[in-house]
């Protein structure tokens, strides 16, 4: 077993792979698999280029190579903060052949988020591009590399890099296979049950946890929802969100290039990028988070945009409200199909033979017959059918802990190996889940989970700031934003730009930045002394609604 991960019980594993949930195969050997067969279909099409499966599995095997020259392999950790791009595809097929595990980054990770990840899993490798959205990334790796000793190298998407650095383009112009022979790979393909990839928890304890998904569960996973939703091989995908989400990861990218299906990266969410994309390539499948299609349902251009191709668009990330979904359903079709679920594991989805009303109002049940759950009270018993309480899970495809966070994964989990999920659902007449909260301390940003307790600890280092509660906000848009609440020292002075330059200082993701600042002369307390957050939260939420009036 992995040093750091917990593995599923003994009983457990075997009922998965008596029921053939597990098939004992690597995702590396699939996907060479899905590349022989379908040779000559188009697999990725990112702007201009347009790879088939053919090339995408050359040049798979060509970085493959490089990364074992390299010592890329054999469990060793990779930091990804590739956007959605061709390079990023074959990075992530190159290290799962040969057992290096990324750790699924984003371009808007900043200094302190990846200093902490990089040490954390002791990462070997980081890939980066030159710039991403007018930010160096070079600059940042050149200035954190003296921190991070561990890191051996620094791959660059680009036309830039630094001292110590490598053009990932140069990588893939070198022919290593002439010297190296491709069959030499075989000897570096993983366990079934090791880590294929370290996803992110939203981090509601601070920094993200690191999620270990093995090829066995992972593999399970990635043809759950794409089955259940009408994604097949006939089906062609567009990307928008961060395409190493787990949502699109596990729902779009990797069984899309296992199955022999196309992928359409987009490198923005907007009407102006996805509608042509959609009416070019024929798109059948989308994976968006609320916030995205609430945009596209109000861009004008959505009345001109031929969306006929369309069959499914999951929307998952949030809740998505009933009166956007309802317009989806009459502005664009009978595609909706709404997701929930969780990088730990557990994903549920609505079925196309649902009722409208359970489309509309619910966010899906499990997709698996092994999804165990249950929804209990603060006691941990059962509730009744219709009562909110929070859900926990256990299945073939939901960890058993976190990676190397022994004390959280004692409260994070049931002795028995339920995961606490942190959400607050009830269970709708249909047997759907009707997600109404969360139990955690954590702001979801159009998908972008962001922790309160991250930020607040932060805003306690500024001289002027005496205590703080950071708590969401309503948005019509992207569902939630942060608003932050001060209490200042005596004689202080502090504004919203002061505030977040402040933070910007701190090297934090911008999706991370209050969005509002509120100076209070105190926080309100419960009856047992701690910060009532729902009292700033119903108090924000008035303000809003006071303004939005006048």
């Amino acid at each position: 077993m992995f040093e750091g991960m917990v593995p599923w019980p003994a009983e457990a594993t075997a009922r998965y792979k008596r029921c053939g949930y597990w098939k004992g195969t690597s995702i590396g050997r699939v996907f060479d698999e899905t590349a022989r067969r379908h040779a000559k279909r188009e697999a990725v099409v990112d702007g201009d280029r347009r790879v088939t499966y053919h090339d995408l599995g050359l040049a798979v095997d060509r970085m493959a190579l490089h990364f074992a020259e390299r010592g890329i392999s054999n469990g060793r950790r990779v930091i990804f903060q590739l956007p959605n791009c061709l390079e990023c595809v074959i990075a992530y097929f190159a290290c799962l052949k040969v057992g290096a595990i990324p750790v699924t980054c984003l371009p808007a990770h900043r200094y302190s988020e990846i200093e902490h990840l990089a040490r954390f899993t002791n990462a070997y490798a980081w890939l980066i591009p030159s710039e991403h959205r007018r930010f160096d990334h070079v600059a940042m790796a050149e200035e954190l590399r003296e921190a991070l000793p561990a890191i051996r190298e620094v791959l660059v998407v680009g036309d830039r890099a630094g001292d110590g650095m490598t053009l990932f383009s140069d990588m893939l112009s070198d022919l290593i296979e002439e010297r190296v022979s491709v069959s030499a790979l075989s000897r570096l393909e993983p366990e079934a049950g090791a880590p294929a990839v370290f996803q992110l928890s939203g981090g509601s304890t601070g920094l993200p946890k690191v999620i270990p998904r093995t090829h066995d569960d992972y593999l399970y996973n990635s043809g759950l929802l794409s089955t259940k939703s009408g994604y097949d091989a006939d089906g062609v995908a567009l990307v928008a969100v961060p395409m190493l989400h787990n949502f699109p990861l596990a729902g779009a990218v990797q069984p899309g290039l296992l199955a022999g299906a196309k992928i359409v990266l987009a490198s923005n969410t907007d009407g102006e990028t996805v509608f042509p994309l959609i009416e070019r390539e024929r798109v059948t499948w989308i994976c968006a988070v609320p916030a995205m299609v609430v945009g596209w349902l109000n861009d004008p251009r959505i009345s001109r945009a031929n969306l006929s191709s369309l069959k499914s668009l999951a929307v998952g990330g949030s809740r998505l409200n009933p009166q956007p979904a309802r317009r989806v359903l009459d502005e664009i079709g009978p595609v909706l199909t709404q997701v929930y679920g969780m990088a730990e594991g557990l994903c549920c989805a609505t079925h196309p033979d649902d009722p409208v009303d359970v489309i509309v109002e619910t966010q899906g049940r499990p997709l698996s017959a092994d999804d165990e759950f249950r929804i209990v009270d603060e006691e941990g018993r059962n509730v009744p059918p219709g009562e909110i309480g929070e859900l926990i899970t256990r299945g073939p495809y939901t960890i058993r802990g976190y990676y190397k966070a022994a004390d959280h994964n004692a409260t994070a989990f049931t002795p028995d190996g339920y995961y606490r999920t942190g959400d607050i659902v009830s269970l709708h007449r249909s047997g759907n889940f009707v997600v109404e909260g969360r139990r955690k301390d954590l702001i979801n940003r159009g998908g972008e989970k962001i922790s309160a307790e991250e930020i607040e600890n932060l805003i306690l280092t500024h001289p002027a700031v005496q205590n703080t509660a950071v708590v969401s906000m309503p948005d019509p848009v992207l569902g939630e934003r942060a608003c932050a609440y001060v209490v200042l020292r005596p004689g202080a002075a502090l504004d919203f730009q002061r505030l977040c330059g402040f933070l910007e200082e701190k090297r934090i993701a911008r999706f991370k930045l209050p969005e509002r600042l509120e100076v209070i002369n105190e926080l309100p307390t419960t009856a047992v002394g701690k910060i009532s957050k729902k009292a700033l939260r119903d108090d924000i939420a008035r303000k809003l609604v006071r303004e939005g009036g006048s």
